[in-house]
């Protein structure tokens, strides 16, 4: 292949495809942006199933940000659907929403009960607060304590111990600790300024913010074929490369895991298409206590099809990733040993004094969507001064 580049991209997700674009219009750099995948968009990735309908084929991503400048950047790119998100919590059958707030105390408890618990919480903490399970356990007031035993048994721990194969002594203290109850009667799942959903889907987005005549897509291919990092040099099919490289992919396989792999949590999804309007009242229903997997989604909630004769939801069941052919790693499994272990592959990469890690997989970190346009603006307000 020949190519004629000053910048190499590897990953077209949102991160690498936020640094193509900026690099590419406010730099004029040529960049050749590479993907392993088909397809761009990454783990935003969505489609139309046989059904007809937009479904996301790596599981539900909702926009949210309070970062004004990324919703302008993203804002050139698509219209938004204004979608305010909202998740109820599926406790043995009964549906509550989540986070945890007065509608879901009024569901929980009989009516003098949940009364009584508004107004003591409410008179301690005050209204529209986020409250986190470790004040209402160091409250003196018993059924405050009491409050916070519930929201742990039936709202946090079974999922938490799904989502990341632990059992409740494995669970750091501090993350249980943090699990919020809002006393407020706003059922939505983010409160942030800026919410919503691409209005033609995020592959549409993304399409857009790649139509600069300075960027170059190369799908199904695979950057490893291309690069090799000698001792000091970076090399492209075999020639010495001074260009700026960002990479946004599994570091440890840039490595071929030599130091062993990185731990991450992967996802199987089971797509149902059913021949009603509706499968359930909102996008997301968790299932807390019971059913194998965490989560189903229904995704004409998210897009706003109108589609009478039928519908697609996903099931999500989580497990631990092991590198297999198709697996692909979702969530970072931070620790210090893990990011002990990830810091012996980020020095290597620091030998080349332009290559740049990019990412959830590149960085082992967990981004939001939001947060990751933001950490790759960054870097190029960086690159380009």
């Amino acid at each position: 292949m020949n190519f004629d580049f000053d910048t190499l991209v590897i990953g077209a997700g949102l991160a690498g495809a936020t640094a193509a674009r900026r690099l590419a219009e406010d730099g004029g750099r040529r960049v050749l942006l590479v993907e392993q995948r088909p397809h761009i968009g990454g783990n935003a990735y969505d489609c139309l199933d046989e059904a007809g309908i937009l479904v996301h084929q790596y599981g539900p991503h909702i926009f949210h940000t309070n970062d004004q400048q990324v919703f302008q950047f993203l804002s050139r790119f698509t219209d938004w659907r204004d979608y305010q998100h909202k998740v109820l919590a599926n406790v043995y059958g009964q549906l509550m929403p989540v986070p945890f707030n007065l509608h879901s105390l009024a569901i929980a408890f009989d009516e003098e009960k949940a009364a009584r618990l508004e107004k003591k919480l409410i008179d301690t903490f005050g209204a529209e607060r986020k409250v986190t399970i470790l004040e209402l356990r160091q409250n003196t007031d018993p059924e405050i304590a009491e409050l916070a035993d519930y929201v742990y048994e039936h709202i946090f721990v079974h999922y938490t111990m799904k989502q990341w194969g632990t059992t409740p002594e494995q669970i750091d203290p501090n993350t249980t600790a943090r699990v919020p109850v809002f006393l407020s009667r706003d059922d939505r799942y983010f409160q942030d300024k800026y919410q919503g959903v691409p209005a033609q889907g995020y592959t549409s987005m993304v399409a857009a913010m790649l139509d600069h005549p300075n960027i170059t897509l190369h799908l199904d291919t695979d950057a490893r074929s291309l690069i090799t990092l000698g001792d000091e040099h970076l090399f492209f099919q075999g020639e010495p490369f001074s260009g700026t490289v960002i990479y946004t992919g599994a570091v440890d396989e840039l490595f071929a895991c030599r130091f062993g792999r990185l731990p991450y949590r992967t996802l199987d999804f089971q797509f149902e298409t059913h021949p009603v309007e509706w499968y359930q009242t909102c996008a997301t229903v968790n299932y807390t206590v019971d059913q194998p997997y965490t989560r189903i989604t229904e995704f004409k909630h998210l897009s706003g099809q109108i589609k009478k004769d039928c519908t697609t939801i996903v099931k999500e069941l989580s497990r631990a990733y092991t590198g297999a052919e198709g697996e692909i790693p979702y969530y970072a499994i931070i620790n210090p040993e893990n990011n002990a272990l990830y810091e012996r592959y980020a020095q290597l990469t620091r030998r080349y004094p332009n290559f740049h890690l990019v990412g959830r997989l590149a960085e082992y970190k967990y981004y939001n969507m939001d947060a990751i346009v933001a950490r790759s603006l960054s870097l190029c307000d960086e690159l380009l001064k």
